[in-house]
């Protein structure tokens, strides 16, 4: 039977532990995410509908438990929680349980298990989820990853899929160029100015699709949906 691609964030602050476990889940042919201290597994996690998160409890800023927490009231959707922890006496899996993990793996572990346990997590989450979000004329399809204008599909790459669901997640609000470039990249943007040539590249498809300008520019901030079709640019 063919294994469904999932999309994980990894948080793990130990090198070699994170190393394998990306290792092993992109050989799945995964979409993974590294995050080495719970700040930026937060911030990832709040951004990016992510299908699980590997979650270490012991990491160098904030308890795997505020992390937890944190994820838990703040993410985009209901994302299942797999810790993957030292922790293993009864008491911890249960503190570990009652701040909201949906799963619990003691170290030292087997990938396979690993592997195993977000497979399940993922069809459990897939349940309880939405797996659309629909603002004006856009619906995205967030387990596919894919955008319609209408009935019709826009043709856009995973970075303008992202960038369109913050901006309809945060519409009518803009969003600045700070928040699209965490969300893109987190801690390690590229140095070029990549994101223009993505807001770019999304501008022309939505302007295709749509036959007017939706992508609105404010200046010395960032940007937003122009559902009425008056762009600042």
């Amino acid at each position: 039977m063919k294994r469904p691609v999932l999309s994980v964030l990894v948080v793990e602050d130990h090198p070699t532990i994170a190393r394998q476990l990306v290792a092993f889940l992109e050989g799945l042919g995964w979409q993974l995410d590294h995050a080495a201290t719970g700040r930026l597994a937060i911030e990832l996690a709040t951004h990016h509908p992510y299908d699980v998160v590997l979650l270490d409890l012991n990491l160098p800023d904030v308890d795997g438990l505020q992390v937890c927490r944190e994820i838990k009231a703040h993410a985009p959707r209901n994302v299942p929680i797999l810790m993957l922890t030292a922790r293993d006496a009864f008491e911890d899996k249960a503190e570990g349980f009652r701040t909201g993990a949906d799963d619990y793996l003691a170290k030292p572990f087997d990938l396979r298990e690993v592997a195993l346990r977000c497979e399940a997590l993922a069809r459990r989450g897939s349940l309880h989820q939405e797996q659309e979000m629909r603002v004006g004329p856009f619906t995205l399809l967030l387990r596919e990853k894919r955008a319609l204008f209408g009935d019709q599909p826009l043709h856009l790459t995973q970075a303008g899929f992202n960038i369109l669901f913050l901006l309809c997640r945060e519409h009518p609000q803009p969003v600045s160029r700070a928040q699209l470039t965490q969300h893109l990249w987190g801690a390690n943007p590229p140095d070029s100015d990549a994101l223009k040539s993505h807001i770019y590249s999304l501008r022309k498809a939505l302007e295709a699709a749509s036959g007017r300008k939706m992508l609105a520019t404010i200046l010395q901030l960032g940007y937003r949906l122009d559902l009425g079709g008056v762009d600042n640019d």
